[in-house]
């Protein structure tokens, strides 16, 4: 099995099938398409299907012409027939994993993908998932659905073993690899960022780094794919607990009056032992508000409470209330209430420059803004519209911004701070600003109508 996948590898017969073609999948898509290799990317959503068969992109930082191309070379294809896998080599999993309403790990999508692979696992296939999850979801949940599938399939005619059960790293094989996408870095791609792998058998990573050789510039072999899992959650709670940290030294250094920003650059001239993390009105996007909570729950199985962890957690949930208690003193300092008031929240991203809303903290920031009688309306090229999320569906559109539209407004909130807002025409057109991400000083721009948070 294992000599026959590898040379399907190395001579780039293999079919590749990603399951989610979302932030994460698509571009790995392309990546395995664009070396060479037979692509098929699987998603549940229909509305995606036709738009990149015909070379259409949804997503803002992935280029249709990468799209395009990989179509036109007949190395892509798009479908919602989970029935395909079974064409499939190797199957990557791209799958979101949120946390539910008690801020415990929603395994939901990676288990429903595990079912439908072993629906058609065949022998000799090889399986990765990319999810950031707890150490030990490979493990304890993947394998041994995979290791229980139903042992027929059609296609299938490669003789069975007596006992009828596939076997992982004999009959197919499986790893961990974790994600590490930053949408819209200049730097870094899918392709030039290190990628971690484990594997559950030395087989199992022996084929994966075969795999991902091809397409990343370079891999790291860990011993096991729980070694993976909790380098991807070190990684992003590494960076939740220094957030966490900037977060709070804003709350302080603002009630003494002390600029936090100015102290994060000037600290960030040390040419050793510092790095600088910049505040902000709270986390977003699908890993760093996340990943924690994933650990947190796990360590709780084996009796131990992560408190620095949640602490950090704590304070970055809090930090949109912090945004709007600001709010309430700036507008009470020009004799207005919160209440009644009209505020416009520029940007709702959860970074700058792109249309992922995971996660955005926006999001809150419109939800508390509305429960405390304010009149709420955003500004955001690249969400035209606010999607229904798995916590908010506020129904919005985004307004366009003009001298006569940014002076109707008792509040302008900058939330994100993208590049393409026009800070001098905001400025001079405002009433007042709340700005969380020090965008206003970053272009120059100083004026009493200007306050930070």
């Amino acid at each position: 099995m294992k000599s026959e996948l590898l040379k399907k590898i190395n001579n780039k017969s293999a079919v590749i099938g990603i399951i989610g073609m979302g932030y994460v999948g698509l571009p790995l898509a392309l990546e395995f398409a664009d070396k060479g290799f037979m692509t098929i990317g699987f998603d549940i959503d229909e509305k995606k299907i036709p738009l990149l068969n015909s070379g259409k992109s949804y997503i803002k930082h992935i280029k249709e012409d990468k799209i395009q191309k990989a179509v036109n070379n007949k190395k892509f294809i798009a479908t919602s027939d989970f029935s395909k896998l079974i064409e499939s080599d190797a199957i990557i999993i791209c799958v979101p994993t949120p946390l539910n309403e008690h801020r415990d790990p929603d395994m939901s999508y990676i288990e429903s993908s595990g079912e439908v692979i072993a629906q058609y696992l065949k022998r000799g296939q090889f399986i990765a998932l990319e999810s950031s999850t707890y150490p030990g979801t490979t493990e304890e949940i993947l394998q041994p659905l995979f290791e229980n599938a139903p042992f027929e399939k059609s296609g299938d005619s490669i003789q069975k073993p007596a006992e009828k059960k596939f076997v992982v790293g004999r009959d197919f094989f499986l790893a961990f690899s974790p994600e590490r996408e930053d949408p819209n870095n200049a730097k870094f791609s899918t392709s030039t960022i290190p990628k971690v792998v484990g594997g559950v058998t030395p087989d199992c990573l022996e084929i994966a780094l075969a795999l991902y050789n091809h397409v990343i510039v370079q891999t790291i072999p860990v011993s096991s794919p729980r070694a993976a899992e909790a380098t991807k959650l070190l990684e992003n709670i590494y960076r939740s607990i220094n957030i966490a940290l900037v977060n709070e030294l804003k709350i302080v250094f603002d009630r003494m009056n002390i600029d936090v920003w100015e102290v994060v650059d000037a600290a960030a001239t040390k040419p050793f032992g510092f790095q600088a993390f910049y505040p902000g009105p709270g986390l977003g996007g699908h890993c760093i508000p996340i990943d924690p909570f994933y650990l947190t729950w796990k360590a709780r199985e084996y009796g131990i409470n992560t408190k620095f962890i949640e602490l950090a957690g704590e304070i970055n949930t809090y930090m949109p209330y912090y945004v709007i208690d600001k709010a309430s003193e700036v507008l009470n300092r020009n004799k207005k209430s919160l209440n009644g008031s009209k505020v416009l929240i520029l940007g709702v991203a959860y970074k700058k420059d792109i249309d992922d809303m995971r996660e955005s903290p926006s999001l809150k920031l419109i939800e508390i803004l509305r429960e405390k009688g304010a009149e709420v309306h955003y500004s955001d090229q690249y969400v035209q519209k606010l999607p229904k999320t798995r916590k908010y569906d506020f129904e919005m559109e985004s307004v366009d911004i003009d001298k006569k539209s940014l002076s109707s407004y008792d509040l302008i909130l900058l939330s994100t701070d993208h590049s393409n807002f026009d800070y001098k025409l905001i400025s001079e057109n405002s009433k007042l600003i709340l700005d969380t991400r020090n965008a206003f000083g970053k272009a120059g721009i100083k004026s009493d109508k200007i306050f930070k948070a």
